[in-house]
């Protein structure tokens, strides 16, 4: 009896210390675990280090109130759903991904853990959501708008190179985002004179395949997954071959134009949404949003590689000029 009474005692103990001021404030304190999916090729997409900005303009420190498990493919396909697998077992509180690939992914390896996207051109035409206004599921997040944009590119691609007749969308074939921007790509082409040729790939010798096709004259339109590298192969071509893309990270990097959602914004943008959710809200009440910074840059540089003169028009339109 004695025996059985010290046992109580001491159980009732151990609560008492669990539930002092102390023990609570440490409990309390433990920091959201957020789990980050991307293919590009080092850890520090500008699309990631957004987010951290903007969850610290909230009030969410990193270390303190937020830590992130980061993951890149560097273009891989492949390793996509083992990662974000990987993320699911590490029992991260949230998972935040760019692009459709990663997004698709994630959403394979849970139900239940919130998923907030980046750099997806359009969640509905990928089956990521149901609609913009209701994405049901547990998903939800900025998109890059790039279906809607895809016809001003190839009209800035056009106003840049006045004598430009034929543009070629190389794409992965995988990609149902990439596919509905070329479509309305097509859809704009007459307008503007120009034959559209749209290019799925599904590997690396089709993309070398579609990249030997081109002939003097002819343009390109890229996409914005980094899949294949299709991108970055498109970009080793910047001056020779004029090229448009969705974001100014890659007029950075040398090539002709781009017009499209800023990376850093698009991720600075998803923290109002994973504020909301790590405070209780159900990603399926949260609306998917467009991306609030849509921007023109040009490489002057570039331009003059190939022999072209930028419209004043355009000079004056563009947020970057890259000299």
């Amino acid at each position: 009896m004695k025996d059985r009474v010290l046992a109580i005692l001491a159980v009732l103990a151990a609560v008492t210390a669990l539930n002092t001021p102390d023990a609570l404030a440490q409990q309390a304190k433990r920091p959201f675990r957020i789990g980050a999916v991307h293919p590009a090729f080092a850890p520090n997409h500008p699309a990631v280090e957004g987010l951290k900005a903007g969850l610290k303009e909230l009030g969410l420190e990193e270390g303190r109130d937020v830590t992130f498990d980061i993951r890149f493919t560097e273009g891989k396909l492949e390793v996509m759903p083992a990662v974000a697998a990987d993320l699911v077992k590490a029992g991260v509180d949230l998972i935040v991904t760019t692009s459709e690939p990663a997004t698709r992914a994630s959403m394979a390896a849970t139900q239940k853990i919130p998923i907030v996207f980046t750099n997806v051109g359009d969640p509905v035409a990928g089956g990521l959501v149901r609609e913009i206004a209701h994405p049901g599921g547990n998903v939800t997040g900025v998109s890059s708008l790039s279906t809607e944009l895809a016809p001003k590119r190839v009209e800035i691609l056009k106003a840049l190179v006045p004598g430009l007749r034929r543009v070629w969308a190389i794409y992965y074939a995988g990609d149902p985002s990439a596919l509905a921007g070329v479509r309305r790509a097509q859809e704009a082409a007459p307008f503007l004179k120009l034959e559209l040729v749209a290019r799925p790939v599904s590997t690396a010798e089709e993309m070398a395949r579609a990249l030997k096709a081109l002939r003097p004259g002819d343009g390109l339109l890229a996409p914005g997954s980094p899949t294949l590298d299709i991108p970055g192969q498109i970009a080793e071509l910047s001056t020779r071959v004029p090229s448009v893309f969705p974001a100014a990270f890659w007029v950075r990097h040398g090539v002709l134009v781009s017009y499209g959602s800023d990376y850093f914004a698009e991720g600075r943008q998803a923290a109002r949404l994973v504020t909301k959710i790590l405070q209780g809200a159900r990603p399926q009440n949260l609306p998917v949003e467009g991306s609030n910074t849509i921007e023109l840059a040009i490489n002057v540089k570039t331009a003059k590689a190939l022999g072209l003169v930028i419209p004043q028009t355009l000079l004056l339109r563009a947020n970057h000029v890259i000299e």
